[in-house]
Order: structure tokens, then sequence, then C-alpha cells
């Protein structure tokens, strides 16, 4: 048995078979997993969305039901890609899933990244003015290199 045959797993060999695509419910996440279905049909490979549940210790301790309305925002998401896919299913077709991880943004989609063994990672960038005192996450992403990052404006 050569090296090569005892490796289950090897990354980029054939062009990706997994895109690994964060979604939150904001504008350039939703332009993000719309560029990475696109590229997902053309690759053939599945498209793996990801939405990660905010851990809130404070809010929790303080008795808010945070898991609940994080809950509901992944269902909201989920049934709104289920919605979309329904209606191009005649045009396009491209398989994909959808998967919750808990955590922040960043630590949840390398682990998605991870389990998933993504080829290829597409995010949106930051709407948000407080990535320029601890970074975004695409940034982030692109600075751990390992995986290709593409980030969606």
């Amino acid at each position: 048995m050569t090296d090569q045959q005892r490796h289950g797993f090897e990354r980029g060999t054939d062009g990706p078979k997994v895109i690994v695509s964060g979604l939150d419910g904001s504008d350039s996440s939703m332009r993000a997993a719309a560029y990475a279905a696109g590229l997902a049909r053309r690759q053939g490979a599945v498209l793996a969305l990801v939405y990660v549940q905010p851990v809130f210790p404070a809010g929790a301790a303080l008795g808010a039901p945070v898991a609940d309305a994080t809950e509901e925002v992944a269902e909201g998401l989920a049934n709104e890609i289920r919605e979309a896919t329904e209606r191009i299913q005649d045009i396009w077709d491209v398989r994909w899933e959808f998967h919750t991880f808990r955590g922040d943004p960043y630590n949840g989609l390398v682990a998605a990244a991870d389990e998933l063994k993504a080829d290829a990672v597409v995010v949106g960038a930051s709407e948000s003015a407080g990535h320029r005192f601890i970074g975004s996450v695409a940034v982030r992403l692109v600075k751990a290199g390992r995986w290709p990052v593409t980030v969606v404006p």
C-alpha cells in the first residue's frame, strides 16, 4: 500500500468537493451563499451552509432565553434556504446541507470547515464596525491559511 492509498482524505485533488459558506442572515452573508451555490453547482460540489449560533453567557446567566432565540434564527435561515432552492430547483441543481454550530463565528466556521472537510470557505464581508478592533471573521479565516477563502462584498 502506498502513502497515497493510506490517506482517506486529501484536500483539493479534483476540485472542491465541499464548499462551506457562513450564514448569519446579513445581506453580505446571503450574497456569499449565492456565490458559493454557483461555485458548488459548477464544480459538482456539496454546498455546506453553516450558521454559528452565538453563545451569550451573560444573557443566559440573567435568565434570558438566548438559546431559543438563536434556534429561531437557525430555523428561519434553513426555511429561507429551502424556499430559495425550491424556486430554482428546475433551473439549477445544487446539492446543499444546512449545519448549525455553537460559539463565536470564527471558531464555529473553523470547526465546521474541519468537521466537514471543506475544500473552500466563502463568507460575506463584515458589516460591523466592531471588526476594526478585533478583526473580521473573513480576515481571520484568510490569516488561518487552512483553506482557500473567498470574501464576498
